[in-house]
């Protein structure tokens, strides 16, 4: 069994703007156990590889810190 409060924590949602685009977040939760570099890194490689770009980030009490990633929903069209 894995202790939760122990773990980083992922999830994602979608949102629309007033025009009707769609972005796709991500939220990273990271724990206060975890060294900055390695979470520093996992941000870098959802950003490079996975096209996200950091919204936000935030710094909580007891040292919890959460990102907010974010990218363009691509909607395919239909050519025919």
């Amino acid at each position: 069994m894995v202790d939760q409060s122990r773990t980083s924590a992922m999830t994602r949602y979608h949102a629309e703007d007033d025009d009707g685009r769609g972005w796709e977040y991500l939220v990273l939760t990271c724990q206060p156990r975890e060294s900055l570099a390695e979470v520093r890194r996992r941000v870098v490689e959802y950003a490079e590889y996975g096209r996200w770009e950091l919204r936000r980030s935030a710094l909580y009490t007891g040292g919890t810190r959460k990102y907010w990633l974010r990218r363009r929903m691509i909607r395919v069209r239909r050519t025919f």
